[in-house]
């Protein structure tokens, strides 16, 4: 078998065999297929799609290219989540401390930025002193001890699918949904969690446009789970604005910190408290869940996590945020604010440098953008929006995009549920 005539395959849109997507997910991992042959492949693959059958082999082959984590000892405890990413999205460090401390196993593994959406990886090494990258011995001994870890593939779990993630990013591959499904799901299967919920956006500022493709997506992985013997559901929720106020990798931690220390009246909670309903799968989860910001367990959980990850244990004592610059910025009009723009605010954000273009870009962890208003808030014109955030003062030109994301109209916006819909 060679890899040229599996690209030509399916370039001229034929069905690949679970052979031949074996043969080149282990070529991809020895290093026998180059990236460029890969890249070519991926290309045909996001242009022509592929099968259900197809996208199912493709996760199992990618899922089997490494080791995987057996959290069979901790029996139905164990849950995991993962966003299809979106911006201003930090549910992960809400869920995962709120689940740990009604007493689940949360084990995580997550991935790095991708476009222009912000990677859980890159958040939480901007909190000084954390590393994600942990041993599976490590990983599987802060489980044990604290009840949940949110770490990064290590070269033996999922190996194919790092390659090819890097790849993506560089093209134009991202927005493919089975090239998403099997990325996602081969992490989440390799994981090993028994319940596992999945938050697929869709809107302007998400890689699913329409509501249509989300959902597509969205059953497509949870029908590869449930293949898999996993308890998995999916919610599909608005990407159209961004989920929080902060946007930027310290910024959203941040954000996500205000959440666990009582702000729950925004649309990060509301899709965090629904995530965090489905896992549990109770009925009177929603209380529960309330209960665990309230008393401060779930901050708790995450102090914890971030300590035995290499942060000092004064570490919610101390600026998570550390941009050397910031500005205000200022509404252009009076009215009322119709929405802020996701996808014009996390490319403002990717020109700060808070993103990476292509896979080899450093990133500056503590730029970005804390919005002051949000859907359905009164302004004046000259009032402050936001604040920029920003390493290089000749970055100070992009305050002007942060502006233009704030779209104000004269009449007040309808109210709107960022929960659009339940995959099961």
């Amino acid at each position: 078998m060679r890899i040229y005539d599996v690209i030509d395959d399916k370039r001229n849109k034929k069905e690949l065999s679970e052979e031949q997507i074996d043969f080149w997910i282990k070529g991809v991992t020895s290093g026998d297929v180059a990236e460029y042959q890969s890249a070519a492949l991926l290309m045909a693959i996001a242009i022509n799609g592929m099968t259900d059958e197809e996208t199912y082999h493709l996760t199992a082959a990618m899922a089997d290219s490494g080791d995987k984590t057996d959290l069979s000892a901790y029996g139905d405890a164990t849950v995991d989540k993962h966003s299809s990413g979106g911006v201003g999205d930090s549910t992960s460090f809400i869920v995962i401390p709120v689940m740990a401390a009604l007493g689940r196993i949360c084990a995580k593994m997550s991935g790095r930025g991708l476009g222009h959406t912000g990677g859980t990886l890159d958040k939480l090494e901007a909190v000084d002193g954390v590393t994600t990258a942990l041993s599976e011995e490590a990983f599987a001994k802060q489980i044990s001890k604290i009840g949940l870890a949110i770490a990064g593939q290590t070269k033996d779990v999922c190996p194919a699918d790092k390659i090819l993630y890097a790849l993506r990013d560089v093209t134009a591959t991202v927005e493919s949904i089975p090239l998403i499904a099997a990325s996602i799901m081969s992490k989440k299967l390799a994981s090993g969690a028994k319940n596992i919920v999945l938050d697929v956006k869709c809107g302007e500022g998400a890689f699913m446009k329409n509501l249509d493709d989300a959902k597509k997506l969205a059953g497509l992985m949870v029908g590869i789970g449930r293949r898999a013997g996993r308890n998995v559901s999916a919610l599909i929720t608005d990407m159209n604005e961004p989920l929080s106020d902060y946007i930027g990798n310290s910024l959203e931690v941040q954000g996500a910190i205000e959440v666990l220390k009582g702000r729950t009246d925004c649309p990060l909670y509301e899709v965090a408290k629904a995530l965090c309903i489905r896992l549990s799968g109770e009925k009177d989860a929603g209380e529960k869940i309330d209960e665990t910001i309230r008393s401060g367990a779930a901050l708790a959980k995450f102090e914890a996590m971030l300590i035995a990850q290499g942060a000092a244990k004064d570490v919610l004592s101390k600026p998570i945020v550390k941009a050397k610059c910031t500005i205000d910025v200022f509404a252009a009009k009076s009215g009322y604010v119709e929405k802020i723009d996701a996808m014009k605010a996390a490319r403002a954000v990717l020109a700060l440098g808070g993103g990476r273009n292509k896979k080899e870009d450093e990133i500056s962890p503590h730029v970005g953008i804390r919005y002051l208003v949000r859907r359905g808030d009164a302004v004046k014109e000259d009032d402050p929006i936001a604040t920029m955030y920003f390493d290089k003062y000749e970055d100070v030109a992009i305050a002007k995009e942060v502006m233009d994301a704030v779209c104000i109209s004269s009449e007040i916006p309808e109210k709107k549920s960022f929960v659009l819909d339940v995959i099961e």
